[in-house]
C-alpha cells in the first residue's frame, strides 16, 4: 500500500514527482487554499489567476495540472478542487480534505512520491489527508497481468508515497493520526480486496483462513465452526442458506479485548460469498456482482482488526456469517421450515431472502454474550437501494437515540447514511401459518420488513441496530472522490468510530 509519513520541508526544495495544493471556489473564481503559500509565492502571487486561466473554479473534485515554478524540485503542480470557500475562520470540512486528497492521490497512479500541501490546521485535518490519500491511491490488481491494470490507472501502479506536509512529525497527536490513518486505511483496503475478490477464490472456507491468519497477527482470539459443529449447535439459518454449495458454510467469532475495557461492543456481518439466489435464482444480469453479498462480513473483519491494531480500550467481538447460496438438488427449497439458533422456527418462502437467515443465527450467538449492543452490517435489500440509492446505507435498530447516534458517527467519517423506521404493521406481513415467522413479508418497505425480521433474534435487552449497505457497498459507476470502482469497504470507518467513541466514553 502507499507509504504515508509526514514532512516540516518547504515545498519547493522537496525532490518528488508532483506538489498538491487546494484551490477553493471563491465569489469571485478559484482562491488558493492554505498549505500552498510558497507555491503561490513563487508564481509571484498569481497563482490562482493562472489556474482560472487553464479553466480552474475550485469546484470539489477538479484536477489542474501545471508545471512547477522555476527551483522546484518537483516538475508538477497538481490542484484540485475542495469546493467553497469556508465562511470566516472555519477551518476546510475534513471530509473536503479527504475527497480532494483522494483524487489527487488517484490522478498520480505511477508516481513515485507526492507532496501534498492541502490545508492542516490541527492533526485531525493530518489524519484526513492522509486516509484520503490511501484510500484513493487504492488498486485491485491481483489477477491483473503482471498485477498491473491496463484499463485503470491506464496500466499505471498507484502512488507509491504519500509526504504530508505542514504537519509535526513529533507532535505526539500528529504521529497518532497518521498511525490511525494507515490502521484504518489498511484495514478498509482489505475489505476492499476481499470483495472484489472473485468468488471461485472466495468462500465461507477460505474467507474464515484469511480471518484466521489475521487475527493470529494482531492478538484476535478466533473460532471457526464448521458444518458438523453449526449442525451440533443448531445453527439452522446458516447451514439452511449453504445446504446447496459444495462449499460449505462458516460461523467465524473474532474476539479483540482489552484489559481496560468497560464496554463489548458486537459486530455481525452477512458473509455470502456468492448469491446466486438458490433456487428462487436471480434472474439474468442480476448474478455479476454477486460476489459482493459478503461485504458486510468483510466490513466487521476489517473493523475488529482495526480496533486491535489500535489498541482501543473497548472490547469488540466479530461475527461473520459465512455461507454460498447456490441451486442444487440439496438446497433449501422455497416452503422448507429451519430451526435457527434460537429455537424459533422460519418458512422460507423465497431462498433469495438468504441473509437474514444467516444473520439471524450469528445475531442470536452474539447476544448470548449479553453485549452493550450490536450492530449488524449486511448488502440486505435491493429495496434500500430503491429508496436511498447507490451511496447511502440505512440505519434501523430497536433503540432510536443509538440509531441516531450511529447516523451521526457515519456523517462524521465521511459515509453517507439515513435514519430508517421500524414500522410495526409490517411485522403482520411475515405471519406464517405454519411456522413462527417466513423470511418474507410485503413487497414494499422490504428493507423495513428485512429489519424486522433481524429484531426477531435479538436478545431482549439489547440495543442493536442494523446497516443495510446494499447501495454503497459496491461501485459500478465510475470512481469518485476516494472510493474506487468495485469494492468499496462501506461500512468500516463507521465501525471503527463507533468503537473509538465506546471506548473514549463519549457514546452511551
Amino acid at each position: 500500500m502507499t507509504a504515508l509519513t509526514l514532512s516540516t520541508a518547504a515545498a519547493p526544495g522537496l525532490r518528488a514527482d508532483a506538489i498538491v495544493i487546494g484551490v477553493a471556489k471563491g465569489a469571485k473564481g478559484p482562491v488558493v487554499a492554505p498549505g500552498a503559500e510558497a507555491v503561490d509565492k513563487a508564481y509571484d502571487g498569481r497563482l490562482a489567476g493562472v489556474l482560472e486561466t487553464l479553466g480552474a473554479s475550485g469546484a470539489e473534485g477538479e484536477v489542474t495540472k501545471l508545471p512547477a515554478p522555476s527551483g522546484f524540485k518537483a516538475p508538477l503542480v497538481l490542484a484540485v478542487g475542495l469546493g467553497a470557500v469556508p465562511e470566516k475562520d472555519a477551518a476546510y470540512d475534513a471530509e473536503a480534505l479527504r475527497k480532494a486528497a483522494g483524487i489527487a492521490a488517484r490522478a498520480l497512479a505511477g508516481a513515485g512520491k507526492a507532496a501534498f500541501a492541502l490545508p492542516v490546521t490541527d492533526a485531525a485535518d493530518a489524519g484526513a489527508i492522509g486516509e484520503g490519500a490511501l484510500l484513493g491511491a487504492y488498486s485491485f490488481d491481483a489477477y491483473k497481468e503482471n498485477g498491473k491494470d491496463p484499463k485503470a490507472k491506464n496500466g499505471k501502479t498507484p502512488l507509491a508515497e504519500a509526504v504530508l506536509l505542514g504537519g509535526k512529525p513529533r507532535d505526539k497527536a500528529y504521529k497518532a493520526a497518521i498511525e490511525r490513518a494507515v490502521a484504518v486505511a489498511e484495514e478498509l483496503n482489505r475489505a476492499r480486496d476481499l470483495v472484489n475478490t472473485p468468488p471461485n477464490d472466495l468462500n465461507p472456507e477460505s474467507f474464515a483462513a484469511i480471518a484466521q491468519a489475521a487475527a493470529k497477527e494482531h492478538g484476535i482470539k478466533v473460532q471457526v465452526l464448521d458444518e458438523k459443529a453449526l449442525a451440533k449447535g443448531g445453527y439452522g439459518g446458516i447451514l439452511g442458506v449453504g445446504a446447496g454449495s459444495a462449499a460449505g458454510p462458516r460461523l467465524v467469532k473474532l474476539s479483540y479485548t482489552s484489559s481496560k475495557a468497560k464496554k463489548h461492543l458486537a459486530f455481525v456481518g452477512k458473509g455470502i460469498t456468492y448469491d446466486s439466489g438458490g433456487i428462487s435464482l436471480k434472474p439474468a444480469g442480476h448474478n455479476e456482482t454477486m460476489k459482493c453479498d459478503m461485504s458486510g462480513a468483510a466490513a466487521v473483519f476489517a473493523a475488529v482488526v482495526a480496533a486491535a491494531r489500535l489498541g482501543l480500550e473497548v472490547n469488540v467481538t466479530g461475527w461473520l456469517a459465512l455461507a454460498e447460496n447456490m441451486p442444487s438438488g440439496s438446497a433449501t427449497r422455497p416452503g422448507d421450515v429451519l430451526r435457527m439458533y434460537s429455537g424459533k422456527t422460519v418458512e422460507v418462502l423465497n431462498t433469495d431472502a438468504e441473509g437474514r437467515l444467516v444473520l439471524a443465527d450469528a445475531l442470536w450467538a452474539a447476544s448470548q454474550e449479553k453485549p452493550d449492543a450490536i450492530v449488524d452490517v449486511a448488502t440486505l435489500t435491493g429495496a434500500m437501494v430503491l429508496a436511498l440509492g447507490n451511496r447511502t446505507f440505512g440505519i434501523m435498530g430497536n433503540d432510536d437515540a443509538f440509531r441516531t447516534a450511529l447516523y451521526e458517527v457515519a456523517e462524521e467519517v465521511g459515509e453517507p447514511a439515513w435514519p430508517m423506521p421500524l414500522p410495526e404493521h409490517l411485522r403482520k406481513g411475515m405471519d406464517s401459518p405454519t411456522a413462527d415467522i417466513a423470511n418474507m413479508g410485503e413487497r414494499m418497505g422490504g428493507g423495513l420488513v428485512a429489519g424486522l425480521f433481524l429484531r426477531e433474534f435479538v436478545g431482549e435487552g439489547i440495543t442493536w441496530a442494523h446497516l443495510d449497505i446494499a447501495g454503497p457497498a459496491y461501485n459500478e459507476g465510475g470512481p469518485f472522490g476516494y472510493t474506487p470502482k468495485g469494492g468499496t469497504g462501506s461500512g468500516v470507518r463507521t465501525l471503527v468510530r463507533l468503537a473509538e467513541l465506546t471506548a473514549a466514553g463519549d457514546l452511551g
